[in-house]
């Protein structure tokens, strides 16, 4: 049996909230939240990817040299 533990829901602003107890904590600071029927599940979010951290980023306007492409040296197997 999964544990289980009661917990007091409470008012935050204009949101209800609940305290998540130790034993229940997520990792990270996201998570994702959905309802099934009457359950309410709440789970960790994923970790963003590299890319998407990437598209947060301003684009870069600086010019940049150009680079010689030389071709490889050659390797002895």
């Amino acid at each position: 049996m999964l544990p289980q533990r009661h917990v007091k829901l409470f008012k935050n602003g204009r949101n209800q909230a609940v305290r998540i107890p130790r034993e229940f904590e997520l990792p990270g600071e996201d998570a994702i939240m959905r309802k099934e029927g009457e359950r309410l599940i709440i789970e960790p979010a994923p970790p963003r990817s590299l890319l998407a951290l990437l598209r947060t980023l301003p684009e870069i306007d600086d010019e940049f040299p150009p680079i010689d492409d030389r071709p490889p040296e050659p390797v002895e197997l």
